[in-house]
């Protein structure tokens, strides 16, 4: 199934070569954590959901906001990402550098999250001259969230300071 979609996608078959690039099965238990930026739902796994809410109210109590941009992504709603930025004019290899291809991207898990703060455009580098960002530095590991692409990561995608996971 994914090699099929893959190709329709014109995702290379060379993908999943890719040395720090870990396959993902989607979650199989997963629970509502409330909506996004945009008014959609989110999903977590049980203990990535309890470890969330633990850790936005702590940030809470230090006057940092965390909002959640996105949880859980199924294989297709991975695709349908794909296929609107390819609708959008994007060439696939520079949409590969900011998105996992399906069956490789992190959300899949229900166990990563996009997190967004007051005052920062959600999903851009800006995010790390926040006081959020900072605080994730600091405290997140308090909830075994650890940001899983930095600079120049095993992955070879673009600096995500935004993106944070806990093991599943």
């Amino acid at each position: 199934m994914l090699r099929e979609l893959h190709m329709e996608l014109g995702i290379p078959d060379t993908y999943s070569d890719h040395v720090g690039r870990p396959a993902y099965a989607e979650a199989d238990e997963l629970v509502d954590v409330g909506p996004n930026l945009v008014g959609r739902m989110q999903q977590l796994t049980p203990v990535t959901a309890a470890s969330w809410q633990s850790m936005a109210e702590a940030a809470r109590s230090d006057g940092v906001t965390l909002m959640l941009v996105s949880g859980y992504r199924s294989i297709d709603y991975q695709a349908r990402l794909i296929r609107k930025k390819i609708a959008a004019g994007q060439i696939v290899n520079d949409i590969l550098k900011v998105n996992a291809a399906p069956g490789f991207s992190e959300h899949h898990s229900g166990c990563a999250i996009d997190i967004a703060t007051p005052g920062s455009r959600p999903l851009t580098e800006e995010f790390e001259q926040t006081d959020a960002f900072e605080w994730l530095l600091q405290n997140a590991a308090e909830y075994a969230f650890s940001m899983t692409y930095p600079r120049d990561n095993a992955a070879g995608f673009i600096y995500e300071p935004w993106h944070w996971a806990r093991p599943c």
